[in-house]
């Protein structure tokens, strides 16, 4: 173990009319270096994920970190962004400072504010994520990206209707026990079937309870070395991480595989010294349902083309041999762009250290793994966390 996360905090995702970029910022930062119990002078570094593209009007955010707490004044602060892994890129950053020695505690925050956009702003904004040269026209925005994914996958491998509505209604809940989450209602199967005019289709096979929500909200993490975290009340260290950033482009690659996510779960298991077998239970970016069937392929749990067998047998249930999104994953607890990544660090580090609710706690768990992707398997990150004190 070189670095840990010691401290977090985390608002509710959701529609947050009375919040701003900056008020969460605020919020999170203190919270998570309260939740640790370190003080904002000690802070040697910040790191903000922040996508924006569009989202806030108020752009250059790394500084408005400092508003938490005047002893953060002339901290460096630097804000970082690479798509829908923003938050993950913020985190592993902060990982990388206190790796090289530049740093002993860092302070991670992810943030992002999108109900506040008009709603075909917002697609054009995320669409942004995506290769514009050659993708720019698809209809549907970048739900209209994994609606061609979802196509090509159906064409490929057969109708996976079924197995898309298993992972919804999975996710949702999950969702329900989660009290960050912004939408804890358990739609059921039936609902997350059948189109309607309350789950209408929209982009390919994709109905709305396949598409992970509009989202605002914020979440931070306390990073430390290890010798320091040996001294924290809590201390959840980075047993195995990778960065792997693939072409943008959808034509040079084979967008049903996900090479870079399954090259990132690779690498971040060869540095743990583990197998996947090993996890406890695995927080994935299921921005779209199509993505977590996919992923599922991708991390090895099960062959290509064979995703749906994962979620019909009950296995990424809670309970079951290697439970996915137990938080509700970004269907149920929302997607806040830059923000989901340090939220997915937050809930993993909550698991292992038993603070979700008992419906949503997997039991005995002491490893755990999460992917954040950015764009369409184009930013892959993996953490691999256990708990150490």
């Amino acid at each position: 173990m070189n670095v840990a996360i010691v401290g977090w905090a985390h608002t509710p995702f959701g529609k947050l009319d009375n919040e701003s970029v900056e008020s969460m910022i605020v919020q999170v930062a203190n919270g998570a270096l309260a939740h640790a119990g370190i003080a904002a002078a000690d802070v040697d570094e910040i790191v903000l994920g922040h996508f924006n593209a569009g989202f806030s009007k108020q752009d250059f955010t790394a500084a408005l970190v400092l508003q938490a707490d005047d002893a953060l004044r002339f901290k460096p602060a630097t804000r970082v962004e690479n798509a829908c892994a923003t938050g993950s890129a913020a985190v592993h950053q902060g990982v990388k400072a206190i790796e090289a020695g530049r740093a002993r505690i860092v302070l991670a925050v992810g943030v992002e504010q999108m109900t506040k956009t008009p709603a075909v702003e917002t697609g054009n904004n995320l669409l942004r994520a995506s290769y514009l040269r050659e993708e720019g026209d698809i209809q549907g925005g970048f739900a209209g990206l994994f609606g061609h994914i979802a196509g090509a996958y159906f064409e490929t491998y057969g109708d996976q209707s079924d197995a898309l509505a298993m992972i919804a209604s999975k996710n949702h809940k999950n969702g329900v026990a989660n009290p960050y989450a912004q939408i804890r209602k358990d739609l059921g199967f039936e609902f997350c079937r059948k189109p309607s005019d309350k789950n209408p289709l929209v982009a390919g096979p994709l109905k709305r309870t396949d598409c992970s929500p509009v989202s605002d909200g914020a979440a931070a993490v306390v990073l430390t070395d290890a010798n320091t975290a040996l001294t924290m009340r809590l201390a959840v260290a980075f047993r195995g991480m990778s960065h792997v950033q693939d072409y943008l482009p959808m034509s040079r690659r084979d967008i049903l595989v996900f090479e870079g996510c399954s090259l990132a779960w690779q690498n971040a298991l060869e540095a743990a010294k583990l197998r996947l077998e090993d996890l406890s239970f695995v927080e994935t970016h299921d921005c779209f349902t199509i993505a977590e069937l996919i992923e599922y392929e991708a991390m090895g749990l099960v062959p290509r083309g064979r995703g749906a067998q994962a979620i019909r047998e009950g296995w990424t249930q809670v309970g079951g041999k290697l439970p996915v999104n137990p938080s509700g994953g970004l269907k149920a607890k929302g997607h806040p762009v830059g923000a989901t990544g340090v939220s997915m660090h937050v809930m993993t580090a909550m698991q292992l250290c038993g603070e979700l609710p008992a419906p949503i706690s997997v039991a005995d768990a002491t490893v755990g793994g999460l992917f954040n992707m950015g764009g369409a398997a184009v930013a892959n990150y993996v953490s691999i966390l256990e708990r150490v004190r």
